[in-house]
């Protein structure tokens, strides 16, 4: 905690050092620092303070977070507006300043509400940066607009923020180096850590929706400052400012996610979509002269989802819903006028969403931090909603976990499908193969139907979803081959041919996903079915044999059943039961998933489940169960049966016997004086870890209690035994006794590396499976030979996760001892 501080704030100090030094050399005919390695400098700290902030983010919800954050995204768009001036892009009279003057009024108004609750909440040092930089920042503006105001003031604001920053991380240097024995006065967070903590654990708000709404007002500034004559003209020395609040907008996606926040998440999402096509729409008079035109249908239907969203977060926190309704306004706005950001009705409603983000950027900064919270109606709606019989929102500790196992991150699923929507209402527009860039298709698609889409499938791949995952990111990868293909002018004979064979071999991977449905349920497989006919609209464009209006039917056909399957994850995430159902599969077969309705899933986070699993094995089941390395068959070695059981469900070869697994060399002390002394000592030092010891078959396996399991585990001449580096299985057998292990795979196939693998090798032969997720490894234990140790030799039958030179330092060390 004190390093991630200390690098933040040493962060925010150089930073404010460069500036200083700027500031001050500004008068001179040439600075000290060139614009362009200024810029550079400050992309380098940006990036250093969003890691500061990120990293010190998940230990507890602090103000430094949002600070953090704040001046990351404020001098990463701030440098690279200083790297296009000193590469002469800003060369105009006046361009520097129009450039310049919507981030720095944005992050005046912003640094100033993070300082006045830091003032609140009694974070002094915190709110004395954020309101100095917030004061450079408002003399920096006056400074371009006014010459009276000398360059002077900035630099010494700058240079309070470097000083207190710089006192205060080496405090807290000083603090994490001496381990807590010096604290320079001021910097001792000892006091307020217990407090901290209980806060950070209490509840599950989310920290970054704090930043999130801070980069909506900043997007909001660059045309509501064009509205109100702040600035004279929007051109491409705004769209750092526009860009960056995009990109770091889908970094508060993902970390949203990890906040278990899945509708704030995804209006983040939705807002990153705008902000990237307002950068385009500036981008574009690079290419053409005049101002590029919007497709009316994508913001009807984007105003719709915003509808939604807002109605189900409404349900949440009202005053959150309320604020959504601005972006419902604003996409109306822009489908009223075809040149959308350029003209007044879109840029009035900026000027709105500016204000109602500043005002719940101070709610929700305040009800992270204060004791005391502003109240935002979450309690009246759920009062209002447990008097219904009908509707029941979901809550408890397990609200977001995944069907079976555990995951850092809630189901993006409906991100997906809204993405689905969008782009494939944007396609509706043909374009103009004259000028294929006029019409703002582009960041529709790239954005909505390829990032976005590919964000989806990368939290459903962390939250063990394979085919959904493998579907959105095939179909995102789709949506930004297509989108630049058809949109970007890139066509000629050559690549149309080319582009229809690589839709052709796109199509066929559909077909797979479209098989492999059959079995999970009915919308996924209509979903993907569906996206066939979308293929089929790239296929016939590429080969310029498109049918009038079959764009349009493709569309609606997809899109209807796209805003389904958003609607159902909707509901699902929210309410308890299911109002719109996913549908059951379509095709169930023995052997193919049928392991999930026959055996017990139980996630292994819960202690009942290790003890529901004990019980299990106690009376002669057999389990699948998680290790420190792959998944794992097992059996109780007092019950013969179970043993017996798990040797034919493995179809167990004769090269690979089954091995004996303890909990702790107290099992077998009773046996000690059956070992040699050179085997017991690096027993003791190898254990416990991912190293399975070969040793000879002795009397020591009756002390066991083995019985007639004996004959399947191990050989005649010789049994592998070894104690787990896992929790979890150590108290399994703490629980049960020793156990029989094999891996939880038939014979000659792959380790299984997730229990959805463990329900599909060994699902309907297996009576229940403790569930973990991804395993921590996908390498196997390394399986020593011991029976010749005491001549001073070891041999290796399978060299795993252990490297040798590991293995072989240990006996080593064993017999110098």
């Amino acid at each position: 905690e004190s390093l991630h501080s200390s690098v933040g704030l040493w962060g925010i100090s150089a930073g404010s050092l460069l500036l200083a030094v700027h500031f001050y050399s500004l008068p001179r005919a040439a600075p000290l620092i060139p614009s362009t390695a200024l810029g550079v400098l400050l992309l380098i700290l940006s990036s250093l303070l969003a890691y500061a902030g990120i990293r010190r983010s998940l230990r507890n919800a602090s103000l430094f977070l949002s600070l953090c954050l704040t001046i990351s995204v404020f001098w990463c768009s701030y440098g690279v507006v200083f790297i296009l001036e000193g590469q002469g892009v800003l060369n105009d009279t006046g361009d520097f300043r129009n450039a310049l003057v919507p981030g720095l009024v944005t992050f005046t108004l912003a640094l100033l509400i993070i300082a006045v609750v830091g003032f609140l909440c009694r974070e002094v040092i915190l709110a004395m940066i954020a309101s100095a930089v917030s004061l450079a920042s408002a003399h920096e503006v006056a400074m371009h607009y006014s010459t009276a105001f000398g360059s002077s003031a900035v630099a010494c604001n700058y240079m309070i923020v470097c000083l207190v920053g710089g006192y205060f991380a080496l405090g807290r240097i000083l603090y994490f180096l001496t381990k807590e024995k010096i604290a320079l006065p001021g910097t001792d967070l000892a006091k307020k850590k217990t407090h901290e903590e209980i806060q950070s654990t209490s509840g599950s708000m989310n920290h970054f929706a704090v930043t999130g709404l801070i980069l909506n007002m900043l997007s909001a500034s660059v045309f509501g400052c064009r509205l109100l004559g702040v600035t004279g003209k929007l051109f491409i020395g705004q769209v750092p400012w526009l860009w960056a609040a995009g990109i770091y907008q889908i970094g508060i996606c993902i970390l949203s996610y990890r906040s278990m926040d899945v509708l704030m998440a995804t209006f983040f999402g939705f807002t990153s979509i705008l902000k990237f096509a307002g950068g385009y729409c500036l981008l574009y008079p690079i290419w053409q002269p005049e101002e590029p035109s919007f497709p009316t249908p994508f913001l009807v239907v984007f105003s719709i989802l915003f509808v939604v969203l807002a109605l189900f977060l409404t349900l949440k926190s009202p005053v959150d819903g309320l604020y959504l309704l601005f972006y419902v306004a604003y996409c109306i706005a822009l489908a009223c006028r075809p040149k959308g950001f350029f003209e007044g009705g879109p840029q009035g409603v900026d000027v709105a969403i500016f204000v109602a983000s500043a005002l719940m950027t101070l709610i929700h900064l305040y009800n992270v931090k204060a004791r005391a919270k502003i109240p935002t109606g979450k309690d009246a709606v759920k009062a209002l909603l447990a008097r219904s019989s009908f509707l029941k929102l979901r809550e408890g500790a397990d609200l977001h976990a995944p069907y079976l196992g555990y995951s850092k991150y809630a189901d993006a699923e409906v991100l997906g499908y809204a993405c689905s929507v969008l782009a494939s209402f944007a396609i509706t527009m043909t374009g103009d193969p004259q000028a294929p860039l006029a019409t703002v298709v582009i960041p529709w698609v790239m954005v909505a139907g390829g990032i976005l889409k590919l964000l989806g499938g990368s939290v459903a791949f962390a939250r063990g979803k394979t085919l959904e995952s493998s579907a959105f990111i095939l179909y995102a990868v789709m949506w930004i081959i297509w989108g630049l293909t058809r949109y970007g002018g890139l066509y000629g004979t050559t690549r149309s041919f080319h582009a229809a064979v690589g839709i052709i071999a796109f199509m066929l991977f559909n077909g797979f996903i479209v098989f492999c449905t059959l079995f999970l349920n009915i919308a996924w497989f209509f979903y993907s079915l569906t996206f066939l006919l979308i293929a089929v609209s790239f296929l016939l464009d590429a080969i310029h044999a498109l049918p009038a209006g079959y764009d349009i039917a493709a569309t609606l056909i997809f899109g209807l059943v796209s805003f389904y399957c958003f609607l159902s994850a909707l509901f699902n995430s929210i309410f308890e039961g299911s109002c719109l159902p996913m549908g059951r599969p379509i095709v169930q077969l023995s052997g193919v998933g049928g392991g999930m309705t026959k055996c017990l899933h139980l996630p292994a986070r819960k202690a009942s489940s290790v003890k529901r699993i004990a019980d299990i094995l106690k009376n002669g089941g057999t389990c699948g169960i998680p290790t420190d390395t792959v998944y794992v068959l097992v059996a109780a070695c007092n019950r013969p049966d179970a043993v017996e059981k798990a040797h034919r469900s493995k179809r167990q070869a004769q090269d690979r016997p089954m091995s004996l697994w303890i909990s702790s060399l107290k099992q077998l002390e009773p046996a000690k004086h059956l070992f040699s002394p050179l085997l017991w000592d690096f027993m003791e030092a190898a254990w416990p870890s991912p190293i399975s010891l070969v040793v000879p078959r002795g009397e020591w396996v009756d002390f066991l209690g083995m019985k007639d399991s004996a004959k399947y585990v191990g050989t005649p001449q010789s049994i592998a035994i070894r104690i787990p580096d896992c929790s979890v299985t150590t108290h399994l057998i703490n629980l049960v006794g020793p156990i029989v292990v094999t891996s939880a795979n038939p014979t000659g196939e792959a380790d299984t590396t997730h229990h959805n693998q463990v329900y599909a090798k060994l699902g309907d032969k297996v009576d229940a499976v403790l569930c973990d997720g991804p395993s921590p490894e996908n390498i196997a234990s390394t399986v020593v030979d011991c029976t010749k140790i005491d001549s001073g030799n070891i041999g290796f039958f399978r060299v795993g996760i252990i490297p040798k030179s590991q293995v072989l330092q240990i006996l080593e060390q064993v017999q110098k001892k």
